[in-house]
């Protein structure tokens, strides 16, 4: 079972990035992100006090939790919605795949922590994934159906996974110490949801651009909450509470293929075979990170 969760929770994220996709040109990130907030809050807090977590938190615990909220959350999450406006829900899901290597150098930098050569090989195989799925932007290469990739989408794929590295480096010894899952996932939303509050009142023109609201916009960016965040995390947490933390972690970073087929059904071009083969390199190359 824990397997089958792992496959459901790498379902799930990418059933969240199309959703985020549906949303370009009609709803801008900051207001996505505190749509997002909001609602992971309310489900991912509904389910701490159904579970008594919040018994599990102290004050050091809440203070790395912060810091990770603001790396992993406030950073990577805008960024992860603007790249996917820029670049693609395929791309952005490969580019996130960056997050492993990226994890494995801080924690050689901050936490001592040895670099087999199996996990060197890993890092090679995801450079080499991402490199060959998305082509040179500028140049024509890219493999989204309707552009190049542009510079800025990779930028912000790569600061998304940067992000989110230093927010789970920063949430490990919190949940080393014991903290519930989604009491920390809700610690989390909610510092990033008063971030995004308070950048709103903001009298800032580029920040608060003129919406109309429709409730399909806010079902879209609720439903990319629930499936990401929510269900998502959900099934990762059950698979790691059953499972080897290598196998579950290579299965839920099975994104970038699983989202392939999705995008094939919602532009009705089939993506070519370098983008199957250098999601299949990114997948195996976080497998080698993971199995080590």
């Amino acid at each position: 079972m824990s397997e089958l969760f792992a496959l459901g929770a790498a379902l799930c994220i990418a059933v969240s990035g199309m959703l985020i996709g549906e949303l370009k040109g009609r709803v801008d990130v900051f207001r996505l992100a505190r749509w997002q907030m909001l609602a992971a809050l309310a489900m991912t807090g509904a389910v701490s006090l159904a579970l008594g977590g919040w018994r599990t938190l102290g004050q050091e615990q809440i203070g790395l939790l912060a810091a990770s909220s603001l790396f992993g959350i406030v950073i990577a999450s805008t960024t992860y919605f603007a790249a996917i406006y820029k670049a693609g829900p395929r791309n952005t899901a490969l580019l996130f795949s960056l997050t492993s290597p990226f994890a494995l150098a801080l924690g050689y930098v901050f936490l001592g922590e040895t670099i087999s050569r199996q996990q060197g090989l890993g890092v090679v195989l995801v450079l080499a994934g991402i490199v060959l799925a998305i082509g040179v932007p500028g140049r024509g290469t890219a493999r989204l159906p309707q552009a190049s990739t542009p510079w800025a989408g990779i930028v912000l794929g790569v600061v998304t996974a940067l992000g989110q590295a230093l927010g789970s480096l920063l949430a490990r010894p919190a949940m080393a110490a014991g903290v519930e899952p989604f009491t920390a996932m809700a610690v989390r939303s909610g510092l990033a949801a008063l971030v995004f509050i308070v950048i709103a009142v903001l009298p800032i023109a580029a920040i608060n651009r003129p919406y109309q609201f429709s409730t399909r916009d806010l079902g879209f960016g609720i439903g990319a909450a629930f499936f990401g965040t929510c269900l998502g995390m959900s099934l990762l947490m059950a698979a790691l509470a059953q499972g080897h933390v290598g196998i579950v972690s290579t299965l839920s970073s099975m994104t970038p293929v699983v989202i392939l087929p999705m995008v094939w059904w919602r532009t009705g071009a089939a993506p070519p075979v370098s983008a199957w083969i250098g999601a299949m390199l990114a997948v195996t190359g976080t497998g080698l990170i993971s199995l080590s």
